[in-house]
C-alpha cells in the first residue's frame, strides 16, 4: 500500500512503528513547527467496532491522565476512509528497551529510571486508570528543554479504569512483566498489578533479564553479585506473586 504523506495537517516523515492495531507515524506540525507522533488504526480492523472503540479509549485515557509524566494527546480525528487518529508528543530518545543494550545499567541510573516510570504509573492510578501492559517499550524517553531527560509511560491499549478493573474477565499483559492475576480472567485487579510490572522492569535495567515466571523468578544478585541486598529485597517485593505481600503502591 502506497504510504500517505499527510495525515490531517500533518505532514509524516517516517513510520516509527506498526503493530497489530495500529501505525505510528514521525510527522512535522507545520502549523505549530513541531515534531508529533501520529497513530492511526490499522486498515484491516477499521471495520470493528470494538476495535476501534479500544482505539480511542487509549487516547481518552492518555488525556485524562494530563500528566507530564504520561504522554500527551495534542489532537484526534479521521482519515477519509474513516479511520481514526490521535496525535501525541514525539518522545525523541527512544524506548527503556534500547537503553543500555549492550548491558546492564549502572544501578543508579536504573534505579532512577523505575523511580521515574512509577511516578509515570502513580499519574495514571491517581487519575483512576491501571495501565495493565507496563514494560520497558512503553516507557519512552524525550529530551527536556535543559538538555536532561524525561521518561514518558506510553501506549494505554490495554489500560482501564480502575472503577472497570475490578471485574475484568480477560487476561492482559506480556510475559514476564505480567503479575499472575492478570493471567487469570475474572481475577480483578488494582494498582498492584501495575507495581509487578515495575518491579519487572527494574530488574531488567538491573540485569538485562526478563524475569522468570511470577513465584520463579531468581534473585537479581544471581546475575549481578554486587547488588545492593536493600535494591534486591525492593525488585523481589514488588514482584511478589500474592499481591497482599507487594508494596501497595
Amino acid at each position: 500500500m502506497h504510504s500517505p504523506e499527510r495525515i490531517g495537517r500533518y505532514r509524516l516523515r517516517q513510520r516509527l512503528g506498526s503493530g497489530a492495531f495500529a501505525t505510528v507515524w514521525l510527522a512535522h506540525d507545520d502549523e505549530l513547527d513541531a515534531l508529533v507522533a501520529v497513530k492511526v488504526l490499522a486498515d484491516n480492523w477499521s471495520h470493528r467496532l470494538d476495535v476501534r472503540e479500544r482505539f480511542l479509549s487509549e487516547a481518552r485515557l492518555l488525556r485524562r491522565a494530563g500528566s507530564s509524566r504520561v504522554v500527551q494527546v495534542y489532537d484526534i480525528g479521521e482519515l477519509d476512509d474513516g479511520r481514526p487518529y490521535f496525535v501525541m508528543e514525539y518522545a525523541d530518545g527512544g524506548t527503556l528497551a534500547d537503553l543500555g543494550a549492550e548491558g546492564p545499567l549502572p544501578v543508579p541510573e536504573a534505579l532512577e529510571l523505575t523511580a521515574l516510570a512509577a511516578r509515570g504509573a502513580a499519574a495514571l492510578h491517581e487519575a483512576g486508570i491501571v495501565h495493565r501492559d507496563i514494560k520497558p517499550s512503553n516507557l519512552l524517553l524525550r529530551t527536556a528543554p535543559d538538555g536532561g531527560r524525561r521518561l514518558l509511560l506510553a501506549d494505554l491499549g490495554l489500560a482501564k479504569s480502575l472503577a472497570q478493573a475490578s471485574a475484568l474477565t480477560l487476561a492482559a499483559g506480556s510475559a514476564g512483566y505480567q503479575p499472575p492475576e492478570q493471567a487469570e480472567p475474572g481475577a480483578g485487579i488494582d494498582e498492584r498489578a501495575d507495581v509487578y510490572s515495575l518491579g519487572a522492569v527494574g530488574y531488567e535495567l538491573l540485569t538485562r533479564a526478563v524475569p522468570g515466571p511470577p513465584g520463579k523468578v531468581a534473585p537479581p544478585s544471581r546475575l549481578r553479585p554486587d547488588l545492593d541486598p536493600a535494591v534486591e529485597r525492593a525488585v523481589l517485593r514488588a514482584l511478589e506473586p500474592d499481591r497482599e505481600r507487594r508494596w501497595p503502591s
